[in-house]
């Protein structure tokens, strides 16, 4: 802004010299820039949305909760327990209230919102009352039809003596990166707002099994629940989540797909619960240190770190250590993450898995089962490990020494008892790290178990020092490695070699 300022003012006083230097007595007609001019449209876009808004947001409404939340008083058992509103000794129930957005999509007053606006804010908190606000400001109390966590989706139903305006779903499998879409919703709790944009990026994932698409309309807190309408009107996309380092629109903005949500709705306005597909494995996305050390191309597949006793993966012969390539035809990459793929298989189907394994192509076949609730998943899950003892300036020169940066010794029964795993694991114990190799920086510490090395057994420091040399003679500049950490199920790393 400063250098516009500047360029300003040197016209300024260059035009003020003209003036003073010309004899002219001329008149000349002062037109300003902006009379007579209309931008135009792209085209194929509106010359302006209002049009289209005007009969989309009758349809759009506000979604407000009313909550009980159990607060513990942090001064019970002391004198100062009475204070600051708690009741003598025990817990106070507060009044919460949360806001975000939905849309009707029937007559008979069906709504669609996100899981997040309608759920309890808090551990142990009961939602009391949904409130649905049309944008006249009508307000009914809602029914709570049904809700699925995993794809943030919600149903509700309100009841009015009239039929009320309502939207329909588009395809979203035919947008585009580059569309114009419009977002409608109640950021902030302010009223009823419009934004415009662009699709910015599909099939974005972030994290989970749901795949998004990305958008430079702006989303802010309240936007959640409401409806991204392509062009034509239509409902591709339900606004979810922002990514924002500060809690406010900074241009990326996640909806959640139409094709994606609408058997979700479908299912759960039947009184119905979601079901998805399941192996019961662990994954990790193939690394490129974990590509190498396997000798895989990049972004094509996912490892298989562990696999869960009885479930279809197991049943189906799938190990840890493996790398599925290819489910039921379709191409595992970046964008058709395994887990995405798997949940929208229908539960009881048996699929062709391609998977490589010991640098050969393996294909199973695997009976789909049904993903257990979110709890239960829970404790398949890594846990936080406990520190283990310094490790000594000897033994990190020795590690300083070797290819992968790590001194090593055999893994004995009694060595296995101080370190507190099963005294029959098989492995060689890890007695130091060099931190300034790839080991050190991954985290690998003194106490961490190497049981195998690129698929092999290691049971010797000699065994791991030679699974090192092969890979680098073979011009790979990684090895694989399965580690035991206690109180952890073995996890396979991809570890550089060190840098000569």
């Amino acid at each position: 802004m400063r250098y516009a300022y500047a360029i300003t003012a040197a016209l300024l006083l260059g035009g003020t010299t003209l003036a003073l230097t010309s004899h002219s007595t001329s008149v000349i007609a002062q037109t300003a820039q902006n009379e007579g001019t209309a931008a135009a449209a792209p085209q194929g876009a509106p010359a302006s949305l209002a049009d289209m808004v005007e009969k989309l947001q009758p349809a759009v409404v506000n979604i407000s909760t009313r909550q009980r939340v159990q607060v513990q008083n942090p001064f019970a058992g002391t004198p100062f327990g009475g204070l600051f509103g708690f009741g003598e000794g025990g817990p106070q129930t507060r009044q919460a209230q949360s806001l975000g957005s939905g849309f009707i999509i029937s007559a008979d007053g069906y709504v669609v919102t996100n899981n997040h606006v309608v759920a309890p804010g808090a551990r142990g908190a009961t939602v009391d009352e949904i409130t649905v606000t049309l944008p006249d400001r009508t307000e009914y109390k809602a029914k709570l039809v049904g809700t699925d966590p995993r794809s943030d989706l919600a149903v509700l139903k309100i009841n009015a003596d009239k039929p009320l305006p309502f939207v329909k779903f588009g395809d979203s499998s035919r947008a585009r990166v580059g569309d114009w879409v419009v977002a409608i919703g109640n950021p902030f709790g302010i009223g009823s707002t419009v934004t415009a944009g662009i699709i910015s990026a599909l099939h974005r994932n972030t994290g989970g099994a749901e795949r998004f698409i990305q958008t430079d309309a702006s989303i802010n807190q309240g936007n959640s629940g409401g409806p991204m309408f392509d062009m034509h009107g239509n409902v591709i996309g339900i606004n979810s989540q922002i990514l924002s380092p500060t809690g406010g629109n900074v241009g990326i903005g996640f909806a959640i797909p139409a094709e994606q949500a609408v058997p979700v709705i479908e299912t759960l306005r039947k009184g119905q619960n979601v079901q998805r597909g399941y192996l019961g494995i662990q994954i990790s996305q193939l690394s490129d240190d974990m590509a190498e050390s396997l000798g895989l191309p990049k972004n094509r597949g996912e490892f298989v770190q562990a696999v869960e006793s009885g479930k279809a993966a197991e049943k189906a012969g799938i190990r840890a250590g493996d790398v599925i390539t290819k489910i039921n035809g379709r191409t595992v990459t970046p964008d058709e993450t395994l887990s995405y793929i798997v949940s929208s298989l229908p539960v009881g189907t048996t699929v062709p898995i391609e998977l490589v394994r010991g640098g050969k192509t393996v294909t199973v076949r695997a009976t789909i089962g049904e993903r257990p609730p979110e709890e239960e998943l829970a404790n398949f899950s890594q846990q936080n490990p406990d520190d283990f003892s310094d490790q000594d300036e000897q033994s990190t020169r020795q590690a300083s020494q070797q290819l992968l940066g790590l001194a090593v010794q055999p893994l004995t029964p009694n060595i296995a008892r101080q370190l507190g795993i099963a005294t029959e694991t098989r492995g060689v114990v890890i007695s130091a790290v060099d931190p300034s190799t790839d080991a050190g920086s991954k985290g690998l510490r003194r106490g961490d178990v190497v049981m195998m090395a690129n698929g092999q057994p290691v049971t010797t420091e000699a065994e791991l020092g030679k699974a090192a040399q092969a890979a680098k003679d073979s011009g790979r500049n990684a090895v694989l490695l399965q580690i035991l950490r206690r109180g952890s199920p073995p996890i396979f790393l991809a570890v550089r070699l060190r840098s000569q």
